[in-house]
Formats: structure tokens, C-alpha cells, sequence
């Protein structure tokens, strides 16, 4: 069966007749299990991954790490039936480290994870290691990965690009050492360096000098990632120097890890409570943690809705109003698509701010936003670091995805209450969320 059979080129958006009620499993996060395959990678001994994501990112993660000489064994229980979402209990990757090597070439395909993580791994390989994936990825900025490498001892060769497609040649070693790096557009250039310092011979010290640098909450998750598998970091958090962050060489310890639920992609159904004014529980919520998606909690509880955190896990409730909200989203940019078609659905206006950067991400977000929402009668005006969105009555219509999941998954939540919304390539949520359109209808008892 293909791809196209199984998800149509437009996919009708389900409209919801009543409030949801539901519990919905999420698969693992994209976010922690690529930095745990990085750092499992490097580590001096073997270690495991439990219940990790399987998608299109994590699997080129994966590939990409094989490609490169690393051992990495999947275990996968067989499904078993579970409201919203497959069982992944029982699967874990067992990852070997392993002398890295080349020559080979890695398919990033559009995942920042990859294109921006692994470089810094391929310049500790024994030779080349090229670089490629998909069109947009050309597009997607890389240039402080690339010269901060360079500043590091790496020799690259991207043609004076900054971007994709390029050639790492690694030396088998890295001097590493203090390097400045402007990460304004992606706080992955600095958690790239960070993830392989303790291999670098001097390890490495980053000085963000750029503006107001946007996820912060990414870059928590990578150093409390690099301080569970032994390593050493000094941090602005705990009272290190403003904007710089400091990792020691050392070896790294392999580790047993069980992945978190993905709290970002647990939002459209968290966002299909507040729009329907239903009730939806996603299990195994974690009392603690650095994913940006913890957020939610606060913002979609602002806008109409009510939670709570239980050892069952976290159950959010509509109250049958949608709000409008002012918020910097700043530090959780990625939840901006599904918070922006929340707020089309809202009683009252939205200013979304802070997320200037989202215009480099797998499309140009706030300029998609804008225009899929106004096509569906929607009033949503682009400012210089966000959008204002006047609420209006919104009618059926295409909404285009432009190879993104996050649209897909937003053009989703506006179809709920907006009757003969059809989603464009809605399979482009594979890329961090398998099964979606399943778990969607199934979630909606359709």
C-alpha cells in the first residue's frame, strides 16, 4: 500500500459534532531521543533507549549514527490497541558505540536535529562525511555550526554556503576550546557543540553574541542530558557567566533511559479539549522536565481551559470557551502553530510574540500561519516578531502544509470546529509524529 493511498493528497479534516473525551497516548520526544542517540553514540560503553520515537527524524538520527560505524539494535513489540496511539512500551534501541568513520553521506532529510547535531560528530569520524537532504534543508541556517567547527579545527567544505549540502573531513579528534557563535536563529548551534564537547580535546566553551536567543528551554534539556551521562557543565543557569556555556572533556557513561512522552506534539490534543470544550488525558505526563510543550499547561489553561497532574498523568478540560491571549512565546516557539489556530477560534485577540526565528524553521511558519488562516476567512496580520489575530467567523477551504508538520497539525485543530477543512499532505506528520491522522480520528471516536 503507498503512502498516497493511506493519507490522500488533501485529507479531510475531522469536524468534531460534541465534546471529546478521550485519553491519548504520545509516542516519545523527537527532541530527547535525538540527543540521547547522540550521546549514547559517544559514550564509552553501550546503553539503551526506551519507548523512543519512531519517525522520520529519529530514524535518519539513527541511519545517520549507522552510517558513521555506530551499533544501533532495535527491539519492537508487536502494537497492541491503546486509545490515540500505538503501544511502545516494550521497544528499545540497544546503540554500540564504535570507532566513527567514513566516507559516507548522511541524509538529514528537513530535520534540525540532524543537520545541526551530527556535524560536530563527523569531524570525530576517520574521514569524510558528506552532508545532503531535502530542498528546504539548503534553506535552513548552519553557518554557526560550520564556522564555529572551523574556529574549533574542523576542516569543512561547503563551497562558502553556510548551509547544505557540505563535506565534514574529519580528523578522528578535535581541538575544541572557547568559541563565539551568534545561535539568534536556532538554539541548536549551541546544544550541537555542546552534545559532542566532552569528546573535543579541550572540550569547548560557547559564547552566544547575538540577540535574544530563542528556545532556552532546548538547551536546559541538553545540559541536563549531557550532566545524567556524566558530563560536566558550567551554565549561566547555575550561576555561570551570561550566555556562555562551558562543557569539560570526558567520557561519557552509558545510560538506561526510558523517553519522555512529546509534549509539543501532545498539543493538538490538548488544544481538541479547549476548542470542543471536552476532556483529553495524555498518560505519563512528567512532574518534571525541560520540553518546551510543559508550557501548555499555563498558556492553553489561559485561554479557556483548566488542568490536571495526576500519576495517571495530565488531564486538560475545555470550559467551552476559547480566549484570546498576549504571550511571548519567545522560549516555545514551536508551539506557535497550534496556539495560532487556537486564537483563530478564540472570543477575542492574540498577539503571539518573541518568534522572529520561526521564519527560518522547516517553512517560513508565521508567513504559512497567516496566509492558510486568512484563506479560511481568518484576519491575522504578521508583526516584525509574531502575529495578531483577529478572530473571525472561518469557512472550509485547503490548508497547505508546506512540508511541516506543525501546519498539518494546526490546519487540524482549526477543522474541528470549521466544517470541510481539507489538510494538504497531512503525511508530513510522520516527520516527528507517526500515525497521526489515526490518532486523531481515533481520539475523536470516528
Amino acid at each position: 500500500m503507498t503512502e498516497s493511498s493511506v493519507h490522500p493528497a488533501l485529507w479531510p479534516a475531522p469536524h468534531a459534532t460534541g465534546a471529546v473525551d478521550a485519553t491519548v497516548t504520545v509516542p516519545g520526544s523527537k527532541s530527547v531521543t535525538n540527543r540521547a542517540l547522540v550521546l549514547a553514540a559517544l559514550a564509552a560503553e553501550p546503553g539503551w533507549l526506551r519507548r523512543p520515537l519512531r519517525s522520520r527524524d529519529t530514524l535518519l538520527m539513527a541511519e545517520a549514527l549507522r552510517a558513521m560505524g555506530v551499533g544501533i539494535e532495535e527491539t519492537v513489540s508487536s502494537s497492541s490497541a491503546v486509545t490515540g496511539g500505538p503501544e511502545a512500551s516494550g521497544e528499545a534501541w540497544r546503540v554500540i558505540p564504535a570507532g566513527l568513520r567514513g566516507p559516507t553521506t548522511v541524509d538529514v532529510g528537513n530535520a534540525g536535529t540532524v543537520m545541526r547535531f551530527l556535524p560536530p560528530v563527523a569531524a570525530l569520524a576517520d574521514g569524510p562525511i558528506r552532508f545532503d537532504g531535502d530542498p528546504r534543508s539548503y534553506e535552513r541556517p548552519l553557518d554557526g555550526v560550520i564556522d564555529a567547527l572551523r574556529v574549533l579545527g574542523a576542516r569543512i567544505d561547503d563551497e562558502g554556503r553556510g548551509s547544505l549540502p557540505m563535506t565534514v573531513h574529519g580528523s578522528g579528534a578535535l581541538d575544541g576550546g572557547p568559541v563565539a557563535i551568534d545561535a539568534s536563529s536556532s538554539s541548536q548551534f549551541v546544544s550541537a557543540l555542546l552534545l559532542s564537547a566532552p569528546r573535543f580535546n579541550q572540550g569547548v566553551e560557547v559564547r552566544h553574541t547575538g540577540a535574544r536567543l530563542p528556545s532556552m528551554p532546548h538547551i536546559r534539556m541538553t545540559v541536563d542530558m549531557l550532566r545524567a551521562v556524566g558530563a560536566q557543565v558550567d551554565e549561566p543557569e547555575t550561576g555561570g557567566e551570561p550566555n556562555v556555556w562551558r562543557v569539560s572533556p570526558s567520557a561519557l557513561l552509558g545510560r538506561d533511559l526510558t523517553i519522555e512522552p512529546d509534549l509539543s506534539n501532545a498539543q493538538p490534543f490538548l488544544a481538541a479539549a479547549l476548542v470542543t470544550g471536552g476532556r483529553v488525558t495524555i498518560p505519563d505526563w512528567p512532574e518534571r522536565t525541560t520540553q518546551p510543550g510543559d508550557a501548555l499547561r499555563e498558556i492553553f489553561t489561559a485561554m479557556g481551559g483548566s488542568c490536571e497532574l495526576t500519576e495517571r498523568g495530565l488531564t486538560f478540560t475545555g470550559s467551552g470557551r476559547v480566549h484570546g491571549i498576549d504571550v511571548d512565546l519567545g522560549e516555545v516557539g514551536e508551539l506557535t502553530p497550534g496556539i495560532a489556530a487556537v486564537a483563530a477560534l478564540a472570543d477575542s485577540p492574540s498577539t503571539l510574540s518573541g518568534v522572529a526565528h520561526l521564519r527560518l524553521h522547516e517553512t517560513d511558519r508565521l508567513a504559512a500561519l497567516t496566509k492558510e488562516i486568512n484563506e479560511l476567512g481568518g484576519d491575522v496580520t504578521e508583526t516584525a516578531d509574531g502575529l495578531h489575530i483577529r478572530p473571525r467567523p472561518l469557512h472550509g477551504g485547503t490548508f497547505h502544509t508546506y512540508d511541516d508538520h506543525r501546519m498539518a497539525t494546526a490546519g487540524s485543530i482549526i477543522g474541528l470546529a470549521v466544517p470541510g477543512v481539507e489538510i494538504e499532505n497531512v503525511a508530513t506528520t510522520a516527520k516527528t509524529l507517526p500515525d497521526f491522522p489515526q490518532m486523531w480520528t481515533g481520539m475523536l471516536g470516528v
